[in-house]
């Protein structure tokens, strides 16, 4: 039996923890503040201190990194649960699976693959790589086993917050609204299956061929406008999407930092920004969940909270 510490209890490591003790793991979820997932220990957690990482991944099969610190926060607290996570991981054995996004690989030129060139100038894209590049020294050294798996803009049921194709989008649209973006909707973007992710994640701590690598999560890849059309044809409804002003989210992060960490993204959502995840589906035997059950799966969650 697999035993199995999962970091952070957000819309990816809550599943996570789910679904890996659904399969009948030992799966203990830690976060700062105690979250709780179904069928899985609990364990409060600061992620940064070394030595209380090393007691949790005590006896771990594998360490499950999920947790995601606020925009504003990357640059003081990744590095140190990084450093954290090598020494609980090169101290126990315990194997890493690192929760990754498209960040490092900057603006692309076309379709992102696992080896693409990893050219981000903006500051998030940057502390991403610098982190995937110490765990991969670590792993290359011999000192740990580690993988990162990587997505793009996370959509499905439950989606909150600052996802781009979340509840606000949704709402918008079903109430015959129009929804605002970043950037231009008539550009095509892939968008990663929270099912999906959770699923890519178990299948590359389930390789058993090499690690020290990066896995891409089978995504969709389609523009917010045909999203729109594709709603509207479904529901009967007449929403539309616009993209705010570049200018605007400018002026905004002057004054709001979230804002400006949010623009200095926003190159995502100006050019056609396509993942890449034939190796994934080729080795990992993983697939996307079929576009039209994705999305209306995730429009269903949300029609409830429409008044």
């Amino acid at each position: 039996m697999n035993t199995q510490l999962v970091v952070g209890a957000g819309l990816i490591g809550r599943p996570l923890a789910e679904r890996l003790a659904a399969r009948g793991d030992t799966v203990t979820i830690a976060t700062r503040s105690g979250s709780a997932a179904q069928g899985a220990a609990t364990l409060v957690l600061d992620a940064s201190d070394p030595a209380a990482f090393t007691r949790a991944a005590t006896d771990v099969s594998t360490i499950f990194l999920c947790t995601n610190p606020p925009y504003t926060d990357w640059a003081r607290q990744w590095p140190p649960i990084i450093d954290a996570a090598i020494a609980a991981a090169s101290a126990t054995g315990a194997r890493i699976v690192v929760m990754g996004n498209l960040y490092p690989y900057g603006s692309p030129t076309g379709p992102m693959t696992e080896h693409s060139p990893e050219t981000t100038t903006e500051s998030k894209g940057l502390i991403r790589r610098a982190a995937w590049a110490q765990v991969r020294a670590a792993h290359d050294a011999g000192r740990i086993q580690a993988v990162e798996v990587r997505a793009s803009d996370y959509f499905g049921p439950g989606a909150t917050g600052t996802a781009h194709l979340g509840e606000s989008f949704f709402t918008a649209v079903l109430r015959s609204k129009t929804a605002r973006g970043v950037g231009t909707p008539r550009l095509v973007h892939s968008w990663s299956y929270l099912p999906d992710i959770v699923t890519t994640l178990i299948a590359a701590a389930d390789h058993t061929g090499d690690w020290g690598r990066i896995w891409h999560v089978p995504s969709a890849t389609v523009s917010r406008t045909d999203i729109v059309g594709q709603l509207n044809a479904h529901y009967g409804s007449h929403g539309k999407v616009a993209g705010y002003p570049q200018l605007m989210l400018r002026s905004l992060g002057v004054v709001n930092p979230m804002m400006h960490e949010v623009w200095a993204s926003s190159y995502q959502f100006v050019v056609p920004y396509i993942i890449d995840s034939t190796e994934t589906e080729r080795e990992l035997a993983v697939v996307a969940t079929p576009w039209n059950e994705a999305l209306l799966a995730t429009a269903e969650s949300y029609r409830g909270t429409i008044s």
